[in-house]
């Protein structure tokens, strides 16, 4: 199983906006078109509680308070329990599923993006759940960097952020012009 993939499963619901089905369709991968097929109105209200709770884990992740973090995420495990069991035709097929066959379309992503924020956890620190620091975004992230200093969840946010902090530096130093030079004059 990859479990990155899954712990992405979390990253991408918390950053989706979810005000419609439709919003909620768009979620799902094409590996997962069957998801997107099956998904109802009656999944939207649990898709959107595990997407504010699923927020909580990582802003307490990239705060440091692990207790914090560590119990919101042990009581998704219980709210969306794995049951994993191997599904396919035959020997070249053979995956795995995280839940029982008949799960809703709800408990099997959410149960998959659970498991796969907690093992990220136990693998890597809940330092590495990171929320964007361009103001105007808000997005969550993992941070896969090598030493672990991933500020921005896209180049894109790391961009604009940039520019808009250079553009804000010039703006300051020509409101702020520096003052003039003072000539003393010396009389002999």
């Amino acid at each position: 199983m990859n479990f990155d993939a899954y712990a992405r499963t979390a990253v991408d619901l918390v950053n989706t906006q979810l005000a419609t089905v439709d919003d909620l369709k768009g979620l799902f991968t094409d590996e997962n078109a069957y998801m997107r097929d099956e998904v109802a109105e009656r999944d939207l209200a649990t898709f959107r509680r595990a997407q504010k709770r699923l927020r909580e884990v990582f802003e307490s992740g990239a705060a440091g308070r692990d207790p914090e973090t560590v119990a919101e995420l042990n009581s998704l495990l219980e709210a969306f329990p794995v049951q994993p069991r191997i599904s396919g035709h035959d020997a070249a097929d053979w995956h795995m599923h995280v839940t029982s066959r008949g799960a809703s379309v709800s408990a099997e992503y959410l149960a998959g993006a659970v498991w796969g924020l907690a093992v990220w956890l136990c693998e890597y620190g809940s330092s590495r759940f990171g929320i964007c620091a361009d103001e105007r975004c808000g997005n969550v992230y993992l941070d896969t960097s090598s030493n672990c200093c991933r500020r921005f969840c896209s180049e894109r946010c790391a961009t604009r952020s940039h520019v808009a902090a250079h553009r804000a530096r010039k703006r300051a130093a020509s409101a702020d012009p520096a003052p003039a030079e003072t000539h003393e004059l010396t009389h002999v």
